[in-house]
């Protein structure tokens, strides 16, 4: 199948690559002529193709003229020009495509023409970059030449003020990262009035290493928590507990899926320890809770690889850029887990109030594309869950680039031996290089290594994140050794130093396979920049990390099938395929843990679109009475029906139920006798002359202002509350969700159907808790009322 679509979308790049080319031609043929525009002329050019797309014209129409502006105006504003191949790539991202571009190729003055275009329709552009060092970079950069063609830019940077932000959002281009446009989207839907929201809609995004936001980020959803009020010290107790816990005796772990359950005798023990007959009893589903998380922190979640320490706190690390995630914290007590396992205090729990996964965010633009060095081991991926086609775009120059194959030993000894050889050799001749790592625990490890042999070099990692850029962009110099966790500093280009490039230019050296092929393309993009020479070797182990995500049985029957040579250099069966085997494997991995977490997040976030909807009906609306009479209306039928019908929920004393509701709800009293062998259309009229009553009552009061605010003020909280409380419910439902599969049922159907149900009660919660508060509130009035006339 892999194969089959690597055909396909080689044969597809070939075919729209000569079709755009032609269009270049088109663009480059103005040239001559815009050359003789004043600055004047050029920037008009702005308001003669917004009035086109007024007047009718599509973006398709005017793109051509429309990118031989942009290019002039680069060339006169920053003195820089884009190549054929960078038009090229500017067309392929105005037709909602990624772009595959090779690192130094120049994809960040490529993306000023598809934004460009874009912009001119007047509902804004957002161009999402990998951190906001790059944001600001770009906004600065290339928002010269949209500013000089009188179009206003934007920056989004987590730090500035709700009024900064609507500031940059209602600009034409907004530039920043993806997880803060998402966390405004959530914010936008947690604030009580519509002037209080920032963002303006999604209309089109440009996304800069499109696999790191859509791919590699979505393993994890955006999630904006607040304080619980649960009790954080029995993770200290738990911690104890599972730190003794041994493998596959009391838990199971599954690396590759980050996964950890408990065994029958795990359990045994937790039940003896806290003296309880079922740790799966409903009553002890908050202890289930600590348990499972206190095994995540243990088991799954590792120091210096997941998290750092620093100022005694937890700090959160990116797994695929190495960089700490400032101001992000673990939900549902896993964060706390982590504090209790390494012994610091322990801060309260976190609860979700607004959640959504980068997938669904990123699907809700009309018009979505994107560029990066490393899309096509993901085409797959992107076809099916983005809808868009990956097109290689050819480099400017060739590529000199030796990318010699790996070299795979037997332990980590060997690997590191080899590793400080070729150092030493490539040291010597002047040669820059850049040596790669996963973790930052690797990285220290190395940076110790060549401290022990004296190798002056430069240590880069999470810990030392404000430097990243400076630093990786003398990685290029004479006689420079730069130690780079990951992919740190990416999107910041590495270029040669004098007479480097004679020398072989910059030696690239992996110490380990990542966990995708991907970021292994990143990392070897870094040499042969612009045509640059330059040489990436990977010396790599059977000890190193990504084998402890593998199959243990398969990895023991290669060990004991190996042959090496007298440095531990495996020579049979052909390392290089079982390192292929071992990546792809976890990759598959991964794609089924973002798929698994899409399915379920689909269902979630049909749930999300009908509240966010109700959510701004209900801050703009100006008739808040009638939506209140809606619900209450809706609601009282229902109660009508239940107390007729029953429901799976409702089966005894309905009657009792439907008196006590009633009562509460609008002030009515009944009795039994009175409902007696009563239609649903007989109880109606019983209710109804209680019911004209409330909303007359209530229409007087909202003739004042103040009244209407209080009121709408009411229903946003109630449905804030509920939204809160239902999530909680469906994170419950999806942590049991892996135990459908045993029972030989479909989970995801099961999910969604119980989910629906879950979801039908909530919005009944809904109404039950706006009519009842609503009614509260007038009978406050009513009785202010009357204490001020006494």
């Amino acid at each position: 199948m892999s194969v089959m679509l690597n055909q396909y979308t080689k044969m597809k790049s070939r075919s729209e690559i000569t079709k755009l080319q032609k269009i270049v031609k088109q663009i480059n043929d103005l040239e001559t002529t815009l050359l003789y525009y004043t600055d004047e002329e050029l920037r008009n050019k702005t308001i003669e193709f917004k009035e086109a797309i007024k007047n009718g014209k599509t973006l398709n129409q005017i793109r051509v003229e429309a990118f031989a502006v942009v290019k002039e105006a680069a060339s006169r504003v920053i003195n820089q020009r884009h190549y054929d191949v960078q038009l090229l790539g500017g067309l392929v991202l105005t037709d909602g495509n990624i772009g595959q571009m090779q690192t130094g190729e120049g994809k960040t003055l490529m993306a000023s023409l598809p934004s460009y275009l874009y912009a001119l329709e007047g509902k804004g552009v957002h161009v999402i970059t990998s951190n906001e060092y790059l944001a600001r970079r770009d906004y600065e950069l290339i928002g010269q030449i949209h500013q000089f063609l009188g179009l206003e830019v934007g920056l989004n940077v987590a730090e500035i003020s709700p009024q900064e932000k609507q500031l940059a959002y209602s600009a034409d281009i907004t530039y920043g990262t993806g997880t803060e446009f998402g966390f405004d989207y959530l914010r936008d839907h947690m604030v009580m009035s519509e002037a209080e929201k920032v963002q303006r809609g999604h209309h089109f995004a440009i996304i800069d290493e499109i696999d790191n936001t859509l791919i590699d980020e979505a393993r994890t959803p955006l999630i904006i928590a607040n304080k619980s009020s649960l009790s954080s010290e029995l993770f200290m107790i738990t911690s104890m507990i599972v730190k003794s816990f041994k493998k596959d005796e009391d838990y199971e772990l599954n690396l590759s899926h980050r996964q950890v359950h408990l065994t029958e005798q795990g359990a045994k023990k937790i039940e003896a320890a806290f003296g309880i007959d079922n740790i799966y009893n409903a009553d002890d589903q908050i202890l289930l809770h600590f348990i499972t998380q206190s095994l995540q922190a243990h088991f799954i979640f590792k120091k210096d690889k997941d998290y750092i320490i620093r100022d005694g706190k937890i700090e959160l690390v990116d797994a695929f850029t190495g960089r700490v995630m400032e101001g992000r914290s673990l939900s549902h007590g896993l964060h706390q887990a982590i504090e209790a396992k390494e012994g610091l205090e322990i801060n309260e729990e976190n609860i979700t109030q607004a959640a959504v996964t980068i997938q669904n965010y990123f699907r809700m633009y009309a018009a979505l594309c994107g560029m990066t060095g490393s899309a096509l081991p993901a085409q797959k991926e992107f076809l099916e869950t983005y809808g868009m086609d990956v097109i290689s775009v050819p480099t400017n120059r060739p590529n000199q680039r030796v990318d010699q194959e790996d070299l795979i030993f037997k332990d980590l000894k060997s690997k590191y031996v080899k590793m400080v050889q070729l150092v030493k050799e490539v040291h010597s001749t002047g040669r820059p290089i850049l040596i790669g790592t996963t973790s930052i625990e690797q990285s220290e490890t190395i940076s110790s290594i060549l401290k022990e042999q004296t190798i002056s070099h430069q240590l880069l990692n999470a810990k030392s994140a404000e430097e990243e850029a400076k630093m990786i962009s003398i990685a290029g110099q004479k006689d420079m050794v730069t130690i780079a966790t990951n992919m740190a500093g990416r999107g910041t280009d590495i270029l040669l130093g004098e007479g480097v490039a004679d020398l072989g230019g910059l030696y690239i050296i992996g110490t380990e396979r990542h966990e995708s092929l991907r970021i292994d393309m990143q990392m070897r993009g870094r040499a042969g920049r612009q045509g640059d020479p330059g040489t990436t070797q990977f010396i790599v182990s059977l000890e190193d990390n990504l084998m402890h995500q593998f199959d243990e049985e398969e990895l023991e029957k290669y060990q004991k099938k190996i042959k090496c040579n007298e440095e531990g250099l495996i020579l049979s069966p052909n390392p290089n395929k079982f390192f292929k085997i071992v990546q792809d494997a976890i990759e598959n991995s991964h794609y089924s843990s973002r798929l698994h977490l899409l399915k379920l997040d689909d269902t979630l976030d049909q749930q999300r679109k009908v509240i966010y909807s109700k959510r701004n009906n209900l801050l703009t609306t100006d008739d808040i009475l009638a939506e209140l009479e809606k619900e209450v209306n809706d609601y009282i039928g229902k109660l009508i029906s239940h107390s007729i019908h029953g429901t799976d929920r409702l089966e005894d004393d309905r009657q009792e139920y439907f008196i006590y509701q009633i009562q509460e709800l609008l002030g009515l009293s009944l009795t039994k006798k009175q409902l007696e062998d009563l239609e649903e259309d007989e109880l109606l009229a019983l209710v109804t002359p209680s019911m004209k009553e409330y909303f007359s009552t209530l229409a007087e009061l909202m003739k004042d202002d103040s009244m209407i605010i209080q009121v709408r003020s009411i229903l946003l909280r109630a449905l804030d509350q509920v939204w809160l409380e239902h999530m909680d419910k469906m994170e419950t439902l999806k942590e049991g969700i892996h135990l459908r599969g045993y029972a030989q049922e479909d989970p995801y159907r099961l999910y969604t159907l119980e989910g629906f149900e879950l979801f039908n009660q909530s919005m009944e919660t809904y109404q039950h808790s706006v009519t009842s508060k609503v009614f509260a509130f007038m009978k406050s009035l009513k009785k202010e009322d009357e204490q001020n006339d006494n």
